[in-house]
């Protein structure tokens, strides 16, 4: 049996009593018999507290209780059975019924054109641009841009970041710096890139690299230093080089978070290569926005738009796909190959 606790001497967080599930009883022979009051908690084990009321004082005596939660996780793997069943179907149909929403509104809101086309319209429009040739133009100027910016920062932060990582000093001097950078918008600094660097692609290449560089870099060093001691010390026991352990311990633990940061950066980088091309270009799809607003052609702004929107979709799709591919040994069972 358990020493009790007296309940004035025990110190316990308003959370504990809200999620501990707890038991008020009374002392006598069958406590069992007495009425029970108290709150669920997901836990398997879950820690029920009797309050023994003795000369107006109580005692906490800490037992354990075996909750049954078959219900709970029958209910669980019933959802996750039907998301998997129906779970393709729900992206077509949400955009199914979105599509037709703007139909309706545009058609009897009563907008004109220039204002709210019509899915209709956008489309015609879309194949008009298509079949000419000038969105494929502009989309390979922008994903020309997207993806050089892309690399040029992910480079830099992931070098800087493993260089972060491993020297505090080296760290203090620069985070300042770093932080105080990103507090300045890049609407900001993209007129003075590109009257420093000239309205040519190398100035949209640079916004993009500096809109992606930030969550590269946080994600490399918490990747890095989330590497076990434990895990160190091995390596060290068996006399690894350094190339070693950065290839078969550093790379690996910090991979996840990495590519989580990848997945940011992939779609920042779109925002970037538009920004430039906003303040100034003669091509991209931010250029094709621009003339559709000046000439009040808004369905080309409609193309424009959803083209970026499916261009930032496909980079972020694949760097799932490389994640699913280079974390595959997570997903393995008792790390089986």
């Amino acid at each position: 049996m358990h020493d009790p606790v007296k309940l004035r001497s025990r110190r316990y967080s308003p959370d504990e009593r809200r999620l501990n599930p707890t038991r008020l009883l009374t002392r006598g022979p069958h406590p069992e018999n007495l009425p029970v009051f108290g709150f669920f908690s997901p836990d398997v084990h879950a820690r029920v507290i009797y309050l023994c009321p003795d000369s107006l004082r109580g005692f906490f005596i800490p037992v354990k209780l075996e909750m049954d939660f078959t219900n709970t996780r029958r209910f669980a793997a019933t959802s996750r059975q039907h998301l998997r069943r129906y779970g393709p179907f729900l992206v077509p149909i949400s955009a199914a019924v979105a599509v037709i929403l703007w139909h309706l509104i545009a058609r009897y809101g009563g907008f004109p054109a220039f204002i709210l086309p019509t899915p209709a319209q956008v489309w015609t429009r879309f194949l008009s641009a298509l079949l000419s040739g000038r969105l494929a133009y502009h989309i390979a100027v922008t994903l020309g841009e997207v993806l050089a910016g892309l690399a040029m920062g992910v480079t830099t932060a992931t070098t800087l970041g493993y260089l972060l990582a491993k020297s505090e000093t080296f760290e203090r001097f620069l985070a300042p710096y770093i932080v105080a950078s990103q507090s300045i918008p890049i609407v900001a600094i993209a007129p003075l890139l590109v009257i420093w660097f000239g309205p040519g692609i190398f100035s949209k290449v640079l916004i993009c690299a500096l809109i992606v560089f930030f969550p590269v870099l946080i994600n490399t060093i918490v990747g890095l230093r989330s590497v076990p001691d434990e895990l160190r010390d091995l390596m060290r026991s068996l006399h690894a080089t350094s190339w070693q352990t950065f290839q078969f311990l550093e790379v690996p633990s910090a991979l996840p978070v990495f590519l989580g940061g990848l997945r940011i950066g992939a779609t920042l980088a779109v925002i970037g290569a538009v920004v430039g091309e906003f303040v100034g270009a003669d091509r991209g799809l931010g250029f094709l926005i621009n003339i559709g607003r000046g000439q009040y052609d808004t369905a080309l702004v409609f193309v424009a738009i959803f083209t970026l929107v499916a261009m930032a979709l496909a980079l972020y799709g694949l760097v799932v796909l490389v994640e699913t591919r280079l974390l595959s040994w997570q997903q393995r069972p008792n790390g089986t190959s």
